[in-house]
């Protein structure tokens, strides 16, 4: 089963805010820590917006951040949002299809792919790895120390 890049960059995101779930973050941040394309990103991150898995805020001090918690986040769900369609091959213009077996296999294999994905939310998926936020935010760097002049 192949997942399409959209569905890679709404995970990616998903992953990124969810490791500091309390925080806004830009989009130009999220990008830069993958390394892919903002524009792209902003596609997907507006569709997420319009689905209620994220929260945008406008302005100074804005960005984005998760529209609920990480438990509440089906990977399953997710994938079918973010999905167009699961065929695998194309059965509907294949001349035998009526009297063949292997659509009825492949269906099959997308269910059990599918009712996998519903087992996890995004917290399992966030605590199956790790703390990986080192490998993706930037450091924090410490306030300069003030020295008297002297």
């Amino acid at each position: 089963m192949r997942l399409t890049r959209y569905t890679d960059y709404a995970m990616r995101v998903l992953l990124f805010l969810g490791a500091e779930p309390e925080r806004h973050h830009s989009i130009a941040a999220i990008a830069h820590a993958y390394a892919i394309s903002q524009n792209h990103l902003m596609k997907v991150v507006n569709d997420l917006v319009k689905a209620g898995y994220l929260r945008s805020i406008r302005g100074r001090g804005g960005g984005i951040r998760l529209a609920r918690p990480t438990e509440a986040i089906n990977i399953g769900a997710l994938v079918r949002h973010t999905e167009d369609g699961f065929d695998l091959v194309g059965c509907g213009t294949c001349r035998i299809a009526p009297a063949c077996g292997l659509s009825c296999v492949l269906s099959e294999a997308l269910e059990a792919f599918l009712a996998t994905l519903d087992r996890y939310t995004l917290a399992d998926v966030l605590a199956k790895r790790g703390d990986f936020r080192h490998l993706l935010l930037p450091p924090e760097r410490p306030a300069p120390e003030l020295t008297p002049p002297g």
